[in-house]
């Protein structure tokens, strides 16, 4: 028989499970480490290489060249070059600040064609009053004047796909800085040419800039 001694008490038998929960929970805390460094939650970052079966990745198509992509020109070569420019406008075209030339360059759609065609003014330094304005449509790498205007005072523009040349118009006696009105005349490429479409007249008022001549005072 064993003796009174050799029969484990209570508190023998709780420090067993004491020490039995105990391996549980550092167990437990390690699982839970790992766990977590795997997942890449809030633990440490998995450095190495990812799985195929577990990462997704989207195949993104290479972008194309776009047909209508404005290329910048030489708008001063491309005038100086063109024999349909008069002389008079290739005189005065030259550089008004080191080698800063009054030429204003827009691109857009006028002509269809697969490129953007180019509108050029040509305007003197001192007033930057228009003395030419041209269209050139891009065909086959190089440029073609399908139009052009000089009479001064002239600008061109584009305006949702069609020409717009302004033509300010002076009265004897008026100053340069200050036309009578202006003539808009509206152009659309049809047929293989510019064709117009529309013709206004504005007239400015005297009275703009505190010019008007005085009212007469009563008696």
């Amino acid at each position: 028989m064993r003796g009174l001694s050799d029969t484990p008490g209570p508190s023998r038998v709780r420090g067993g499970f004491e020490a039995a929960f105990t391996a549980m929970a550092v167990l437990a805390a390690l699982a839970l480490l790992v766990s977590g460094c795997a997942t890449g939650g809030t633990g440490a970052r998995d450095e190495g290489p990812a799985h195929s079966d577990s990462v997704g990745v989207a195949e993104v198509p290479a972008p194309t060249p776009s047909a209508k992509a404005d290329d910048h020109v030489d708008a001063v070569r491309l005038v100086k070059d063109d024999p349909k420019v008069s002389a008079a406008v290739k005189r005065e075209l030259k550089p008004c600040v080191a080698d800063e030339y009054a030429v204003d360059v827009s691109y857009g759609e006028l002509t269809g064609g697969t490129e953007s065609d180019v509108v050029v003014n040509v305007m003197t330094c001192g007033e930057a009053i228009g003395i030419g304005s041209y269209v050139y449509r891009a065909t086959g790498g190089t440029y073609e004047n399908v139009f052009k205007a000089e009479e001064p005072p002239v600008y061109a523009e584009i305006d949702r796909g069609d020409l717009v040349v302004t033509k300010q118009v002076y009265e004897k006696g008026d100053p340069v800085s200050s036309p009578s009105g202006e003539n808009v005349i509206t152009y659309r490429w049809t047929s293989g040419r510019f064709v117009q479409e529309y013709s206004t007249h504005n007239e400015y008022s005297n009275a703009v800039g505190g010019d008007a001549s005085p009212a007469p005072s009563g008696n």
